[in-house]
């Protein structure tokens, strides 16, 4: 590659590097407080048309729930504004042959699109919680602190440490696993969803506060009729067991139980919270 360009600004870093080797060496020179490597997503504009040319809409909706199913990770790429939403809808209707075959990945662009109409209404609120708690706890018994065990990934439970690193090392987590992971966090630890939702953000290559932000406080149930969680059965089916064979606490899961008894030792309200139905619906909109 060409020497970088001698019109950047004080300031600026190189644009043009010989290879991804110097590319690490720059950013830990420039930046010694980070940890780790570069994450092995490639940027750019080939490598998100790359991606694109591989996704499969009839495979996503069948397996997507399922973290070895089929996913795009295309996030990144739309995030920095190397892909546009139009583009990737475009993609996914030239490659269906009915519209049923892609509704499912569809409908996942549209609530990305949905979280940015939210920011540019809400502005900087998508930081603050848009409704009560439906858990029974006030918001103010939420630590505002993230547990260190939980930064660290050292909580003893294979599935969330792993979680942690895979979002660490990588700048990206399945979508499945943020949820599970979040829910941990709020529910389990009892820490407010900004605190999470921040963290996230320090690591997330496809992270922006719209989504992030209001996608937390979706599990924590303050943009929600109810609030997300999830029992160890639920996260051995979709991680086809992975993490539960050889985990420590296999035998003392906090995940383990029926939702009845999970729901009874999470929150403290009167009424089944999977049995309160979305305002004006019979079952939530925000179904994942």
């Amino acid at each position: 590659m060409p020497a970088a360009s001698s019109s950047l600004d004080p300031g600026d870093l190189p644009r043009q590097l010989p290879n991804r080797e110097a590319l690490n060496s720059l950013l830990q020179q420039e930046f010694p407080e980070a940890s780790g490597e570069l994450s092995p997503i490639r940027g750019g504009r080939k490598a998100a048309e790359m991606r694109l040319s591989k996704v499969d809409p009839a495979r996503y909706a069948r397996s997507r729930n399922h973290l070895e199913g089929m996913v795009t990770g295309l996030s990144p790429y739309i995030r920095h504004g190397v892909l546009s939403l139009a583009e990737v809808r475009e993609a996914v209707f030239r490659r269906i042959r009915h519209r049923d075959e892609g509704g499912k990945l569809i409908n996942e662009l549209g609530w990305r699109d949905f979280w940015q109409r939210m920011w540019l209404e809400l502005g900087d609120a998508i930081a603050e919680d848009q409704e009560e708690y439906k858990t029974g706890h006030p918001a103010s018994s939420y630590s505002r602190e993230l547990p260190q065990d939980v930064r660290d990934g050292c909580t003893g439970l294979a599935c969330m440490d792993g979680f942690r690193e895979q979002l660490v090392t990588t700048g990206w987590l399945h979508n499945h696993a943020r949820m599970w992971l979040a829910a941990y966090v709020v529910h389990w630890r009892r820490v407010h969803w900004r605190a999470g939702a921040d963290w996230f953000l320090e690591h997330l290559l496809d992270g922006d506060p719209a989504s992030n932000h209001l996608s937390w406080q979706w599990v924590a149930s303050c943009f929600s009729h109810k609030p997300y969680f999830f029992n160890r059965d639920n996260l051995e089916r979709y991680s086809n067991g992975r993490y539960c064979r050889a985990c420590s606490c296999a035998d003392r899961c906090p995940l383990e139980g029926s939702y009845e008894a999970l729901e009874s030792q999470l929150f403290a309200v009167s009424q089944p919270v999977r049995a309160v139905p979305a305002r004006g619906k019979s079952k939530s909109k925000r179904k994942r």
